[in-house]
């Protein structure tokens, strides 16, 4: 596996902010013209997410890390479109590949093509041990639901296993995964699926004596589930490294050493999904790669292909000839757009050495919000690995009570300072791109702390 060793010194000089010219908060936002437009458009377009409808404003250009809406104002970004632009808008060359291959072939189902050739080639060079089976989509959840037909031709099995607050999707499958509940799914999950717990070093359901997280009776709860809650009918086990929509859970360092010794114990499959953490986001291009653990069954997106929407199946030499049976093609996987997306962003990861500029700002942000959690009431836990970050927000330290008010209202203010982010409840989420200077990152964790504070001061009185 190809990886990188020098510590780049700063960000790529494309990417370069400067902080006195953003974030730039012209009109109060959404401005007049954001109110127009949105108004516009929701008169026919529905179904917005959570952060759209806590403030809706319209943006109309990006640059590396910075968002600018309509009505002129500039913006900081520490969403990365929710964990999808990790290399920054509009980056040159994976702008460049699109751009080309845009003019010489759109689509051609799954004919092989020369960049496809290529991207593959490259995964099996930077992906962790056998990975060496691939197919390509459109979507997280179509990936997702590909992975679950793999694993069940490849075991002959058909029950999963997921975790609790998991987040894998929105179709049938990825529903059943997941922690999303609505009566348009059915009155219950898809036959054969089931969830546990898993370990929250924050909020654990079992400790040690001296109050440590006891991963191991997790793994004991597993096995006897296994036993009792099944059918014995389990082809895998699907799981997020870091859970991204619950709050960016970063589990204890020996849960998936011991998951992978579990499956292997059971003879069942072990499926990570790296939607939204693979490609440099946690500072690695696997996350599973920050426990030295292979997964059977890898999902791959969002970052993939940096904004283009292109994901990713890879599998162990020993599965990939399972995609053989689940009539694994698509319409729009795979295609030459998509593929020189891809693989513009994984050799921009190599030669601006992102993994370790990920890393290195993952370090940053985590000694800024350990200083917040110390100097602010509401603050009970933070976390980070790589660019991927959160800051959960309690009513009371030692209660761990969620503080949902406080999570909305510090996101809508440090919004109207200029920093364009991700709510959840109670949790603040953040993923800055890793193109990012490190003065940008502290400045918007500088934002978030003020609004930390001017929250406490309207609801601790």
């Amino acid at each position: 596996m190809v990886q990188n060793s020098v510590i780049p010194a700063s960000a790529p000089e494309w990417a370069h902010l400067d902080l006195n010219e953003v974030p730039d908060i012209k009109v109060i936002p959404p401005g007049p013209k954001s109110n127009q437009m949105h108004t516009r458009c929701t008169k026919y377009f529905k179904g917005l997410s959570g952060q759209v409808k806590l403030f809706p404003v319209v943006f109309d250009y990006g640059k590396g890390c910075e968002l600018v809406d309509i009505d002129g104002n500039r913006y900081i970004d520490f969403s990365s479109g929710i964990y999808v632009t990790t290399l920054g808008h509009c980056h040159p060359k994976v702008t460049e590949a699109v751009q080309k291959m845009a003019g010489q072939l759109m689509n051609c189902h799954d004919f092989t093509t020369e960049i496809k050739t290529r991207l593959v080639e490259k995964l099996t060079e930077i992906l962790p041990g056998d990975l060496s089976g691939f197919q390509f989509y459109d979507s997280g959840t179509t990936a997702v639901e590909a992975g679950l037909r793999v694993m069940r031709a490849a075991s002959g099995k058909h029950e999963m296993i997921s975790c609790f607050y998991d987040y894998h999707g929105k179709t049938y499958g990825g529903v059943s995964l997941g922690h999303i509940r609505s009566f348009v799914y059915g009155p219950c999950r898809a036959p054969g699926f089931h969830m546990v717990p898993r370990p929250d070093v924050y909020r654990p359901m079992w400790t040690k004596q001296d109050g440590s997280i006891d991963t191991d009776k997790y793994i004991e709860f597993y096995d006897e589930y296994l036993d009792k809650g099944t059918v014995g009918n389990v082809a895998g086990f699907v799981l997020e490294p870091i859970q991204g929509w619950g709050g960016s859970v970063v589990p204890p360092d020996d849960f998936f050493p011991k998951m992978r010794q579990f499956c292997d114990d059971k003879g069942i499959l072990l499926m990570a999904d790296e939607v939204l953490t693979s490609t440099a986001r946690t500072g690695k291009w696997l996350c599973m790669e920050h426990w030295d653990v292979v997964p059977d069954i890898v999902t791959m997106g969002k970052g993939f292909g940096n904004g283009f929407p292109v994901t990713c199946v890879a599998v162990r030499e020993q599965y990939k000839e399972s995609f053989e049976s689940i009539s694994a093609s698509s319409s729009y996987g795979g295609n030459p757009m998509a593929c020189a997306a891809a693989l513009a962003s994984i050799e921009a990861i190599e030669e601006e050495n992102l993994l370790e500029r990920s890393t290195h700002l993952g370090n940053i942000a985590l000694e800024r919000m350990k200083k917040m959690k110390a100097e602010h009431p509401i603050v009970g836990d933070v976390r980070a690995k790589g660019c991927l970050m959160g800051i959960e927000l309690v009513k009371d330290k030692n209660t761990k009570e969620p503080f949902d008010e406080a999570g909305k209202r510090v996101y809508q203010k440090a919004f109207a300072k200029g920093l364009a982010w991700i709510p959840a409840g109670h949790i603040l989420r953040m993923s800055p791109p890793v193109v990012m200077e490190d003065e940008v990152l502290l400045k918007g964790l500088d934002m978030i702390d003020e609004a930390i504070g001017e929250t406490e001061k309207e609801l601790l009185r």
